[in-house]
């Protein structure tokens, strides 16, 4: 059903700026809750509801000039100091505006949205009427766990949904009966963004029949400064010039011309071409680069609204904003850095008694940092909270049967810190709206290692804790290590090389029936890249790679290697082969097949 037929255009335009705006007024609330007096600020939000409610009427979308008619009449009292602003009246705005971005939702599916929860409109009515807000009662309780699910095989379900991962390689466990209440019941951090009890505090407001979810489809526009179009525009030009002078130049060498002279033009213009070549691919990927500001600036309200329904006093400070990322890396990072924002909140930081009884002040502080590296993006987020202690997590994950004694005995402090990261794994012992699953951490590494990144924690009891993620700019441009078995070349990702070592059979030892190799003290698993990818073991492997993926570390053999490479990839879309990420093509005309490591090492048990 299109109920905007013939006019989608008009409504893909008014999504676009409204969306923008809507993200303004909510960054505009954060700063506003700080200085209620702030008379600009007051302007420029009922300016922007305003704005809103002008598009929305052009599309006859009623119920959405409703409700934002009512939270712009609400700042214009605020504006004229009719009314004054506290903590509860900015739960009901921010309440509305959560509810306009859920008719936004309706909207992007052509449909037109329904109306507002009766309690939000009946709130901000009793706001314009001068009366007194009350504050929202606490979030329902989680639901238990259904005792139909008693009897599931858990173990089975994981791994059929997983397809196991290096933890299985290394000799970690999982207990089933452990692992149930992980699983039941979770919420996708998709949703992170849409309608959820944290959301408001303490708001029981619910969907209505028809409603469109409110989570967030991907945007595929792009907007690009005309001056990076211009770069383009003009090496476009200039290539197209040096193509003409190298035409001319293979005309006069065809018809037998070879002196000195044309040899050396030929030369200067393949070395124009070259640069230009590459000043061309750094401009065109300047035009997906954006400020990551745009991402970060959903998150202090997301850590506003939580803090609020735990009784918290939390203030989320953002910085380098203006760090610019790849749009679809910034696309694919909002769920990781969700996790990471409201795991800082509800286990980082304490409540304020506690901190009051600590020593420290009662507002606690979130730190959410971005800086470019190098070719390499580090985000952060710091609190200044509890901290972890490593033996408390090691002693969590053996009773919840996620690793054995003898593996946690192995294990030392930044090891016990990263056991957060296994599937299943939670402090907490009740399962609620926000928490105690033990399915977000884990999550959080997996689509971080997608983006070809690393993340490290730091943690200082009664200090406060630090997540470190290292992320390249783009993946449009990967750097790899190019191997070689046979005739045939394989690149893996250079991320993941430690480095390059000699291997003969003199130095391989075998340990329980299988090959390992002793580097510096440290006794490693070997795989042969030809039983990775079920070639026939090849007799003249003599080359061996370091790889580090994840806390583990192997020695990936192959007859040879090419060196490092700048590809560009190529995905396949219709026929992608197990382990293989992508393709692209050697200076020689070769086709290089580049290696998906982790779903590789999906299939091998034991190794390590």
């Amino acid at each position: 059903m299109n109920d905007f037929a013939g006019m989608e255009e008009l409504l893909s335009d008014f999504l676009l700026e409204a969306s923008d705006m809507l993200s303004e007024v909510d960054s505009k609330l954060m700063v506003l809750e700080k200085n209620p007096q702030d008379s600009n600020l007051l302007n420029e939000i009922f300016r922007g509801f305003h704005t809103i409610k002008g598009g929305a009427g052009f599309l006859n979308a009623t119920e959405l000039v409703t409700l934002c008619h009512l939270t712009e009449n609400l700042f214009d009292k605020l504006r004229n100091k009719e009314l004054s602003l506290d903590a509860e009246l900015m739960d009901v705005i921010f309440a509305a505006t959560a509810e306009v971005k859920e008719m936004f939702g309706a909207l992007r599916n052509n449909q037109q949205p329904g109306a507002a929860p009766a309690d939000i409109i009946s709130a901000l009515q009793a706001a314009l009427e001068g009366k007194k807000v009350a504050k929202p009662a606490a979030p329902a309780a989680a639901p238990s766990i259904p005792a139909a699910l008693e009897n599931v095989d858990w173990d089975g379900l994981y791994k059929s949904l997983t397809g196991g991962d290096i933890a299985d390689q290394v000799g970690v466990t999982r207990d089933p009966e452990k692992i149930a209440a992980a699983v039941s019941e979770e919420e996708s951090t998709k949703k992170a963004f849409g309608r959820r009890t944290t959301d408001v505090p303490g708001a029981t407001v619910g969907r209505r029949t028809g409603d469109v979810p409110g989570t967030e489809a991907k945007e595929t526009t792009i907007r690009v400064d005309t001056v990076r179009l211009d770069q383009v525009l003009n090496l476009s030009g200039e290539i197209g010039l040096t193509k003409n002078r190298l035409t001319h130049l293979r005309s006069d060498i065809l018809q037998g011309r070879s002196d000195p002279g044309i040899l050396s033009e030929l030369d200067q213009s393949v070395t124009q071409l070259d640069m230009l070549v590459v000043n061309l691919q750094n401009a065109v990927m300047k035009t997906r680069m954006q400020p990551i500001g745009r991402l970060f600036n959903k998150y202090p309200r997301l850590a506003r609204d939580l803090a609020r329904s735990l009784n918290k006093d939390v203030e989320l400070v953002l910085s380098g904003e203006e760090t610019e990322m790849d749009k679809t890396m910034i696309e694919d990072l909002n769920d990781p850095l969700v996790h990471l924002v409201r795991n800082a909140v509800d286990h980082g930081v304490e409540t304020v008694e506690a901190r009051v009884a600590a020593g420290k002040p009662e507002k606690s502080q979130v730190l959410l940092s971005a800086r470019q590296e190098g070719d390499h993006i580090l985000i952060t987020i710091d609190d200044d909270g509890r901290g972890m202690r490593p033996e408390t997590i090691r002693n969590k994950a053996i009773e919840k049967g996620l690793i054995t004694n003898e593996m946690a005995n192995t294990l030392d402090e930044n090891q016990c810190l990263e056991l957060i990261f296994l599937p299943g794994f939670s402090t907490k012992d009740e399962i609620s709206s926000v928490s105690g699953r033990g399915v977000g951490m884990d999550v959080v590494k997996t689509n971080i290692q997608k983006l070809n990144g690393t993340i490290r924690i730091d943690s200082e009891p009664g200090k406060g804790s630090s997540f470190a993620i290292s992320l390249p700019l783009t993946l449009a441009i990967l750097p790899v290590l190019v191997l070689r078995l046979g005739e045939q070349s394989f690149a893996v990702p250079l991320s993941m090389v430690r480095e390059i070592l000699p291997v003969t059979a003199t130095d391989l030892q075998q340990v329980s029936g299988k090959a390992t190799m002793v580097v510096r003290g440290e006794v490693l698993p070997v795989l042969p890249l030809a039983q990775l990818i079920g070639w026939e073991l090849s007799p003249n492997s003599e080359v061996g790679v370091l790889m580090q993926f994840g806390n583990n570390s192997f020695i990936l053999t192959a007859d040879g290697f090419v060196g490092h490479e700048d590809v560009v990839i190529k995905s396949l879309d219709t026929f992608r082969p197990k382990g293989v990420a992508g393709v692209t093509m050697s200076s020689e005309g070769d086709i290089v097949l580049i290696l998906d490591i982790k779903e590789l090492l999906s299939d091998v048990r034991g190794h390590g």
